[in-house]
């Protein structure tokens, strides 16, 4: 089989350290934030017993918060090669990993102790030549800040470029059944069809964050995004326990899409995404079981002008307002 699953926190770190564990001759790192102490220490080691080891890292966030500069420190102390990412893209969210030009890790998750072991994330291992060729493909132009084209036909999604369509694509093409997890759904046209599949009779399974837990600069657009959803009969829910952090579509039981795109328009058009759609009857089980577990583990998101202000309360300063609502006359409820 050319595409294995790793769940977290369930899988913990431990297929991503036993990757890099069993580099020997390259190791390819393209990160958002890389701060955890245990996977540094592995790519340290890497670079000891003599692994060409190359890591590129986002080198701000919109806000100018710097994640990734004591890693950058430690590992240009050791020799590494490390590089910011591309400045034509607003940010590298991308986060992938390629072992001997042989093995690609297509991931949710952020190299961040929290992410490793506090939230629901994924990660898609695969050894397809194609595919591989292709991560590493974008990796060497981003590096050498050149322009990357996606390849025909091929299961990986990228934005900027094709993935919008390939993510509407992929929703207009469920029938039975949608299960979808995403940290923030803004982005209108996804949304769109979202709606269109709940309205063809699809039942659409909706698992985002609550409103306190969005950006103040996007509470409109996200709570926007999720009452439309609501208004029309989506089911839209919250986890229990644990932190959202994957970014996750199931469709009909049969087809899923994992990565790091977020439902925004800023991820979509002016950020390096990186995603993949499998068809692979073990990865598709899988996904089917966490789906349906974390469903069953998750709370229905009170979208209300009632239920936002109880959630906003304390933790968004002048959230009524910006969303609309009156908070003199919507009292939360008991």
């Amino acid at each position: 089989m050319s595409r294995t699953l790793i769940v977290l926190p369930d899988d913990a770190v431990t297929p991503i350290l036993a990757a890099i564990h069993g580099a020997s001759r390259t190791l390819r790192v393209k990160m958002f934030v890389f701060s955890d102490p245990t996977l540094l220490k592995a790519v340290l080691a890497a670079k000891r017993r003599g692994v060409k080891v190359r890591v590129m890292l986002n080198p701000a966030r919109r806000s100018g918060e710097q994640d990734n500069e004591a890693t950058r420190e430690a590992l240009e102390r050791a020799g590494i090669d490390v590089n910011d990412a591309n400045p034509a893209f607003d940010l590298t969210h991308e986060k992938s990993m390629v072992v001997d030009d042989h093995t690609a890790f297509v991931a949710s998750l952020n190299w961040t102790t929290k992410n490793m072991t506090e939230t629901r994330d994924y990660a898609v291992v695969t050894t397809s030549g194609h595919e591989v060729a292709e991560i590493v493909e974008c990796f060497e132009t981003d590096w050498d800040r050149g322009t990357f084209t996606p390849r025909e036909r091929s299961e990986l999604v990228w934005c900027p470029g094709p993935g919008r369509d390939r993510l509407s694509r992929f929703i207009d093409e469920a029938r039975h059944t949608l299960f979808v997890q995403n940290e923030r759904f803004q982005d209108m046209l996804i949304i769109e069809r979202l709606v269109r599949a709940a309205r063809r009779g699809v039942k659409v399974h909706v698992m985002a964050r609550p409103a306190h837990a969005l950006k103040r600069e996007k509470l409109v657009e996200g709570v926007g995004g999720l009452r439309i959803m609501d208004d029309v009969g989506i089911k839209v829910h919250k986890l229990k326990h644990l932190r959202l952090h994957g970014k996750m579509m199931l469709a009909d039981g049969v087809a899923a899409i994992v990565g790091s795109i977020n439902f925004a328009a800023g991820s979509l058009d002016g950020r390096r995404e990186l995603a993949i759609e499998v068809r692979d009857d073990e990865v598709v089980d899988r996904l089917h079981k966490v789906a349906r577990h974390d469903w069953e583990h998750s709370h229905p998101l009170d979208l209300s002008d009632e239920g936002l202000l109880a959630d906003l309360e304390d933790r968004v300063e002048g959230g009524a307002e910006m969303l609309g609502i009156d908070a003199t006359r919507s009292r939360p409820r008991d």
